[in-house]
């Protein structure tokens, strides 16, 4: 979102949000390293669809009558903690709106949903995914917030006493709850969908429930952006961080539950770009300066100090113990005291059973690599203050950058598999092995590593070791791997009796590009640079 607001601004600040300039900030968009997806068939839609949304409905952008960064948007391109900001726009978010008006068939909304979401794990400690999916939700009136604390309350004493399995169970009970939701379309038979033809009742819940899914994902990815909230990957719940606790009350008890201008739309969006409000606890110099001498006792301030100057000694400490705690967790890494508990997350991975996978899956790759051989290992996703996994690495670098002294390594990673993960991950894999080398002006090679490696991936792959193309940087040595394959090369690392350097790294690299100009095809590559991974520090 920052990124593309910003080129939205540098471009097209003061025209009108048109046909035209939407097709133009597509054709710009497109030519930026950021840019994740394809927008070719309607890049008019595609423009709209990436501003008109959150951007706009987060107050970040102004579109009518003409386009320009509300004060909240110029403060989330510019400020150093972003966080925050996102939090305020979170906490104003409301339905209805001028914005958001709900059609006459849809519930009566009166909410302001991140805030209430907010309260909602905190009065329960712990929110279980299910749970939010299911009843947090329904929650489109926070007078009703009584009401859905009473549904997960009971959901969970009619948990605790079944005694079959539970996939079944939550499956049972969320069918329950949708067609008591949809009773009305259900009596009417209105269900049909959109995207299909079949207007069967079993259908048309099954699609309601893959709806309420996305949206509960949505809606944990936005509350975690904040710093606020911890994820557990293995129980699928969310929580608030022990430490965040004080502000997160100061905002329950400070902020206005009601929605408001719902008719004044020159109103709500003066309201709603404002990026001084809600009013939060690191506004309230006082409750700042006891939280910094809580948190961080060993600093010394004056009572002089203003509440900026505050403001930025806060934002140093957290980020300099946030760099402290990553510094043990590698150290911990490289001593291999974390082995048993990273093959446990690839086991984990594999069987598919955490939360957010491809965030893990980033994140123990760099662990991994950490672990594997000498060099320094840079994870580009993004942690929270507590060195915690937040977000994936943005879309205009490598997930993992090493750096091996006279030689680099860029480490790709996705989930994707089929045709999809040729067409998503291919060419960025390439354009940003390209950068680094560009950036380094030393050789550098790739690790591509998925679940499953999709074959037309192979084929691109080792056609790109032969192919001399001046837009990436000569030919490029990309040597794609199964989870299961770079796991086994983790396994030799920590069982083998010396400690692995980086020539063990390059050597295997460089029988890439040996094999590539021997072998008579894809397959037999893949097949011989494969069996070279399983064997990598034998040899």
């Amino acid at each position: 979102m920052i990124p593309e607001i910003e080129l939205l601004n540098r471009n097209f600040e003061g025209q009108e949000w048109n046909n035209e300039t939407q097709i133009s900030f597509m054709e710009l968009l497109k030519e930026e390293n950021f840019f994740n997806g394809e927008g070719a068939n309607d890049p008019a839609f595609s423009a709209r669809d990436r501003i008109n949304r959150a951007p706009k409905s987060l107050g970040f952008v102004v579109l009518s009558p003409t386009i320009h960064l509300t004060p909240a948007g110029l403060e989330l391109v510019n400020s150093r903690r972003k966080d925050e900001i996102f939090l305020r726009q979170l906490l104003k978010f409301q339905v209805p709106s001028p914005y958001h008006k709900p059609s006459e068939n849809s519930a009566d909304f009166w909410v302001k949903p991140y805030l209430e979401l907010f309260r909602l794990v905190r009065h329960f400690g712990s929110l279980k995914f299910d749970e939010l999916m299911i009843f947090g939700l329904q929650l489109v009136d926070y007078r009703q917030f009584d009401t859905i604390v009473a549904k997960i309350d009971a959901f969970r004493t009619a948990k605790a006493q079944y005694q079959g399995n539970a996939k079944k169970f939550k499956a049972e009970y969320l069918d329950a709850e949708l067609r008591q939701i949809y009773n009305d379309d259900i009596v009417a038979g209105n269900t049909k969908t959109r995207q299909t033809n079949d207007a069967s009742i079993t259908k048309f819940l099954k699609t309601k429930a893959s709806n309420l899914r996305d949206y509960a994902d949505a809606c944990i990815r936005y509350i975690r952006a904040t710093g606020l909230v911890n994820i557990s990957h293995i129980g699928k719940s969310v929580s608030i961080v022990i430490e965040k606790i004080e502000e997160v009350d100061y905002f329950l008890q400070h902020t206005d539950r009601e929605p408001c201008f719902i008719d004044n739309e020159s109103e709500y969006v003066n309201y709603l770009g404002n990026a001084e409000t809600p009013t939060l606890l690191t506004d309230n110099r006082a409750l700042l300066f006891n939280k910094i001498q809580t948190e961080f006792s060993h600093i010394s301030i004056s009572e002089e100090t203003s509440l900026q100057q505050l403001k930025e000694i806060f934002a140093d400490e957290l980020e300099s113990r946030k760099e402290q705690i990553i510094s043990d967790q590698v150290t911990a890494i490289k001593d291999y005291r974390l082995f048993e508990e990273i093959n446990s997350t690839f086991d984990q991975i594999i069987d598919n059973s955490l939360y957010d996978t491809p965030l893990m899956l980033e994140w123990n790759t760099w662990r991994a690599m950490t672990m594997l051989d000498g060099g320094n290992i840079k994870a580009n996703l993004k942690f929270d203050d507590f060195g915690n996994p937040m977000a994936t690495a943005q879309g205009n670098m490598a997930d993992i950058v090493c750096d091996y002294g006279d030689f680099g390594l860029t480490v790709e990673v996705t989930m994707q598999g089929g045709q999809r993960q040729y067409e998503t991950e291919s060419e960025p894999v390439t354009r940003h092995l390209a950068k680094v080398k560009k950036e380094t002006n030393k050789p550098a090679y790739c690790l591509f590593i998925a679940p499953k490696i999709n074959e037309a991936c192979i084929a691109h792959f080792y056609a790109l070791h032969k192919m001399n193309i001046s837009y990436y940087g000569g030919t490029s040595t990309i040597v794609p791997l199964p989870l299961s394959v770079f796991v086994k090369m983790v396994e030799d690392s920590h069982n083998a009796d010396y400690v692995p350097e980086p020539r063990h790294i390059q050597r295997f690299f460089e029988r890439s590009n040996e094999l590539a100009n021997t072998t008579t095809s894809e397959v037999e590559w893949y097949n011989e640079i494969t069996n070279e991974a399983l064997n990598w520090l034998t040899a």
